[in-house]
């Protein structure tokens, strides 16, 4: 590739928002997985059906407002976020922001249109 060409590349990534670039390495980086995993990627995803999604979370909450606790972590593959919750738990070793992983469950969709998996079994992956 030539010098003049990488220089523009270069530029061009500078000119993009950050979230633009973190869902192209998601991408990238869960291509393997989607093979591997037999996963679906989240744009695809349909309420009530049985699914795996791999990707990375973005966040990873406990909440106690008054109820049950539970852990609360947005997973995002490039494509979309789902919810994942767990219910009745404090904290989950091994989940924070970044974490790569493989979620399983039934999708679920809540009244103002977010998807969600409750419970789901999951894999983490280095």
């Amino acid at each position: 590739m030539p010098a003049g060409s990488r220089v523009k590349d270069w530029l061009k990534r500078l000119a993009v928002p950050s979230q633009e670039l973190f869902a192209d390495e998601i991408r990238r980086t869960s291509l393997g997985e989607l093979l591997d995993a037999d996963t679906t990627p989240v744009e695809r995803l349909e309420p009530r059906q049985l699914a795996a999604v791999a990707g990375r979370l973005r966040t990873v909450v406990l909440r106690t407002d008054g109820r049950s606790p539970s852990v609360e972590a947005e997973l995002f593959d490039g494509t979309g976020q789902v919810a994942l919750v767990w219910m009745g738990r404090r904290r989950i070793v091994g989940l924070e922001a970044g974490t790569r992983l493989v979620a399983r469950g039934r999708v679920a969709q809540l009244s103002d249109g977010r998807l969600v998996v409750y419970n789901p079994t999951y894999e983490l992956r280095p």
